[in-house]
């Protein structure tokens, strides 16, 4: 059984998997492979479906599944896994690391000291300490940053329409009730048809006036165009996102709107939770051998 690594991972891993057949990241390879292995790089279309005749099992190493074609993966009897477990705590960190740099100025201080400026009176702080933090998409990542909001003395809300309860935020029926309330806004969604374009001018309104945005779900969830509009007038006092419309972005206007905080998409990145990637990779391959 040959084994292709797509994307990167831990690279111990390899070793960890010889036990079950080849490993290999030559993508050449791709026509011998039985399991592949991927990240958010790799796109498994139909046509890379169809280059793959022995392939049996895709394992994404992270949440989601939209770089994955699950349909004609269906239809071809390919099973498909992602790693979501794993992944929780990487991402609630970075999500809560944004959400205190953009109040606190964290980049423009740092960067306007290694210019030789001096903006003690211009960089104006806020405190995350009870402020309401409205989190859209309550499963393991929401529910982390949750955790992690009230340790910081937040109040937390959200809304998620396949979660009725938690034991870390006050679960909200409707969209509005979040928005209207929140002075951050954490993004944790998939990508479906529902939560596409999510975020864009009609929604936009409902915010208070100064909210902040964390997206550390999907880029697609945003306009961004009307994200980047809303930060230009000052709706929204800041933008942070860990996620875009393609990796990296081809184009897009946040990067030139005001009160933008980017990463490239490394909120799975952490040396820990590559191992928790591997561990569970590991066992559905183990599984998958055993049947």
């Amino acid at each position: 059984m040959l084994i292709l690594l797509s994307d990167a991972f831990d690279p111990g891993l390899p070793g960890q998997l010889a036990k079950y057949g080849e490993v290999t990241e030559d993508k050449g390879r791709l026509a011998e492979a039985e399991i592949v292995l991927i990240r958010s790089k790799t796109k498994v279309t139909k046509e890379y479906i169809d280059g793959a005749p022995k392939l049996k099992m895709v394992i994404r190493g992270g949440v989601g599944l939209d770089n994955v074609d699950r349909d004609y993966a269906k239809q071809k009897n390919i099973i498909v896994h992602n790693t979501a477990a794993a992944s929780s705590i990487a991402v609630a960190e970075l999500a809560l690391a944004m959400m205190i740099a953009l109040p606190n100025h964290i980049v423009t201080g740092d960067t306007s000291m290694k210019q030789g400026q001096w903006l003690k009176k211009e960089l104006k702080r806020t405190e995350l300490y009870q402020k309401t933090l409205g989190i859209l998409g309550m499963g393991r990542i929401g529910s982390e940053i949750g955790k992690r909001a009230k340790a910081f003395g937040m109040k937390v809300v959200a809304y998620d329409p396949f979660v009725e309860t938690s034991s870390v935020a006050e679960m909200k029926k409707n969209l509005k009730d979040v928005l209207s309330q929140s002075d951050y806004i954490s993004l944790n969604l998939p990508l479906t048809d529902d939560t596409k374009g999510m975020i864009n001018k009609e929604t936009l309104v409902l915010c208070k006036n100064g909210a902040r945005i964390v997206n550390t779900g999907r880029g697609k969830c945003v306009i961004e165009e009307d994200v980047a509009e809303a930060l230009r007038s000052g709706k929204l006092a800041g933008y942070a996102s860990d996620v875009w419309y393609s990796d990296p972005p081809e184009k897009t206007p946040l990067l030139d709107a005001p009160n933008v905080l980017a990463m490239p998409h490394i909120g799975a990145s952490t040396k820990e939770n590559l191992l928790r990637i591997g561990e569970i990779v590991d066992q559905l391959i183990g599984d998958y051998v055993k049947k």
